[in-house]
């Protein structure tokens, strides 16, 4: 496999304590993440994520929220800055999501590849600039990171054990070391760190 373009696959997720994602109530569990994830600190870490990347790479799940989410954000006005930029961004940017299910896209810019995640990697690095940003979408992290594909982990780690839910770092993922690149905490003992893998 080539990678002439050198582009990077980077991951952005916010993480309890205990290392998960969401809480004991299932996917839709957020209530612990919600005070957090509008501080100053973690808006500062979504603009971070996006800055340099070109692509942004979801599974079905995510893409759907997203979609009825981020385009009210990119029209109002009203909206953090932060916030905006990053709705604006996504709606501009190129998408690439994965599913079995989808038949059509659900937004413009936007292509359905059912394929396994390392491939579609495989084919966007061939091809472009820019980081390819899997924002938020733990099941497409998870294959990524047990191919050894994730270049740069963005994470935002709450203050909280949540005692349940699911985690993003399960057992059987290959070894790997990172460097951190850098770090940032907010006045609610959320930690905005980005690691950078070392091959």
């Amino acid at each position: 496999m080539t990678d002439s373009t050198g582009r990077r696959v980077t991951a952005n997720l916010s993480l309890s304590l205990d290392g998960r994602y969401h809480g004991p109530g299932g996917p839709s569990d957020f209530g612990t993440f919600v005070p957090y994830v509008t501080s100053e600190v973690a808006r500062g870490q979504l603009t971070r994520t996006w800055e340099n990347a070109t692509t942004a790479l979801l599974g079905r799940i995510s893409a759907e929220g997203f979609l009825g989410f981020w385009p009210s954000v990119a029209e109002d006005e009203n909206a953090d800055p932060r916030d905006r930029g990053y709705a604006k961004w996504l709606v501009d940017t190129e998408k690439v999501v994965l599913s079995t299910t989808l038949t059509e896209a659900p937004w413009e810019r936007t292509r359905v590849v059912n394929a396994p995640a390392a491939d579609v990697v495989a084919e966007l690095k061939a091809t472009g600039e820019g980081d390819i940003l899997v924002n938020s979408c733990p099941s497409v992290i998870k294959q990524l990171l047990a191919a050894d594909l994730v270049d740069r982990l963005y994470l935002l780690i709450l203050p909280e054990i949540t005692g349940g839910g699911e985690r993003l770092f399960d057992d059987g993922l290959p070894a790997s070391k990172w460097k951190l690149s850098h770090q940032e905490t907010g006045e609610l003992g959320e930690m905005a760190v980005v690691y950078d893998r070392v091959r």
